[in-house]
């Protein structure tokens, strides 16, 4: 098994969506469209990935910008590939990615009750901030 990383495309989409679908602790929404994840990566071009085994993608990271800081959403890797640092690296991509735009600092927001998800970005050096709340609106 190779597996092999490259910037998300429009034609990555239903596979991506799949993932997600089934990936506990992840919640999907109408911001979850095929037009929408098409206009996310075009807008934030350069900073989501795909981790791949051949043709068949077994992860994934959405990362944007507001120009200031960056932002992670939906990192997902099949069950079967886990704990073979496939989302440590798809992760280190868009960090990259947002360094070489000049954007520093990044955020997540995960689930309280997405336990292995917590787990995995503790366990990565995040640091879980007591400080803010989150407030949104529809």
């Amino acid at each position: 098994m190779r597996i092999t990383y490259k910037e998300l495309l429009k034609s990555d989409y239903d596979s991506s969506f799949f993932l997600w679908k089934k990936t506990e602790g992840m919640s999907l929404s109408n911001a979850d469209t095929l037009e929408q994840f098409e206009s996310f990566i075009k807008l934030n071009h350069g900073l989501s990935y795909g981790a791949f085994d051949e043709d068949k993608l077994v992860g994934t990271v959405l990362c944007g910008t507001d120009g200031r800081r960056g932002y992670i959403y939906h990192l997902a890797v099949e069950n079967e590939y886990r704990r073979m640092n496939i989302g440590t690296k798809l992760v280190s991509l868009s960090i990259e990615a947002l360094k070489i735009k000049g954007i520093e600092k990044c955020h997540i927001f995960v689930f309280k009750n997405n336990e292995s998800g917590n787990n995995f970005w503790k366990k990565s050096g995040w640091k879980k901030r007591d400080d803010i709340n989150v407030f949104s609106i529809e």
